[in-house]
């Protein structure tokens, strides 16, 4: 039996890795644990460690690597020593990451480090600002990658990285979003208390490039959606640097009849209120991503999402309120084309295929450099 780790550390994440570690969790061949961390132990952001355990999976290591808001190389220290301590406890075969976090940077060092295999979920993109710096440093620590795309495959190889180790699969958040397993409308609008016939979903994150400038950013956008007279469904940012810049920002609005705000919201209540929602307004890569699959128009303010995969529809704005109340007044009469630009809903069944494939348990943990050209010595 195979022993695996899924890292998580955010409530984007674990939606992202939840299908895979479901069907990996029903495999006889494989043990599954999760090494939850994060802001999934933050009660600021919702405890959302959680929505985990109410999944009723059985080995859920959690462990606290924020102690205040400290810088993210702090955060990358404290994570690596609590997982490899955990790692040398249970000798895991296999770490799974995702993404382009602090946490999943540390999945990578430690796995690379200590000759355990790594996998990396969705590398081979672009994030924009220091996530995508992390994205390709993870995918260079990692020894497989299972990609959303045949662009992110291209661009791992660019990278150097063997294309015997990289898989297609889609991104594993698209089995949620077409599934059947998704509650209705009414059960979220009742659990959480949203009375609004209609709204919008506001979420925005800090870019920590950007942080002298973040509660301005902030001020500007809620100036437009107080100026466009709409409903708001508002969900914290994440806990990167700077975040306490913009949860001051929203203060402004707290209470107001227009607005309701959750500190973090169930992904498959996220993605049912995303679905029926007018818009979605901010620099989330829910807007990239999740919008288009269901024809949702998206708003993108700033900088955050640059370069990543934005198709035709998608309103790109700048921080200046006006702009950004231009975009909110095009959303409403906008009817985007839905767009597949991610898999087909089955990553879980291929990710399995591939596990449970002998090939993938050779791959080799000494990495080389595949240089796209051959190189000859010029004497």
């Amino acid at each position: 039996m195979k022993r695996i780790v899924f890292l998580s550390g955010t409530r984007a994440d674990f939606g992202k890795l939840k299908s895979l570690i479901d069907i990996m969790n029903r495999d006889p061949g494989f043990e599954v644990h999760i090494f939850a961390t994060g802001m999934h132990m933050q009660s600021r952001y919702g405890g959302t460690v959680n929505e985990i355990e109410k999944c009723g999976y059985p080995n859920i290591y959690k462990y606290i690597n924020h102690l205040a808001e400290i810088s993210m190389d702090l955060v990358l220290a404290k994570t690596i020593e609590g997982l490899s301590g955990f790692c040398q406890e249970i000798e895991p075969d296999l770490i799974i990451i995702h993404g382009d976090r602090v946490e999943a940077l540390a999945g990578a060092i430690v796995g690379s480090l200590n000759n355990i295999l790594v996998a990396h979920i969705e590398g081979g993109e672009v994030s924009g600002t220091i996530d995508e710096l992390i994205r390709h440093a993870v995918s260079k620590m990692s020894h497989t990658h299972f990609v959303a795309n045949d662009i992110a495959k291209k661009r791992l190889i660019q990278m150097g990285e063997e294309e015997e180790s990289i898989y297609v699969i889609g991104s594993p958040d698209v089995d949620l979003m077409l599934s059947e397993k998704l509650p209705t409308l009414e059960s979220v609008k009742e659990y959480y208390e949203i009375f609004f016939d209609e709204y919008a979903i506001l979420l925005f994150h800090p870019v920590t490039t950007e942080v002298a400038h973040l509660e301005g950013y902030t001020n500007a956008l809620i100036d437009a959606v107080i100026q466009s007279g709409l409903k708001y469904v508002v969900i914290y940012p994440n806990n990167d640097l700077g975040s306490h810049h913009i949860l001051r920002a929203y203060e402004r609005i707290m209470g107001l009849p227009n607005f309701r705000f959750f500190p973090s919201v169930r992904f498959e209540a996220f993605l049912t209120l995303l679905k029926h929602a007018k818009f979605i307004l901010g620099n989330s890569s829910s807007g990239i991503r999740e919008a288009p699959y269901y024809g949702v128009p998206s708003i993108n303010v700033g900088t955050r999402q640059h370069n990543r995969a934005l198709h035709d529809d998608i309103i790109n704005t700048d921080y200046r309120t006006e702009s950004i109340l231009q975009a909110i007044h095009r959303a409403m009469s906008l009817k985007p084309k839905k767009v597949e630009l991610f898999g087909d809903g089955k990553s879980d069944v291929l990710f399995r295929e591939i596990l449970n494939s002998e090939n993938f348990w050779n791959t080799s943990k000494q990495k080389h450099f595949r240089d796209l050209v051959e190189w000859k010595n010029s004497d």
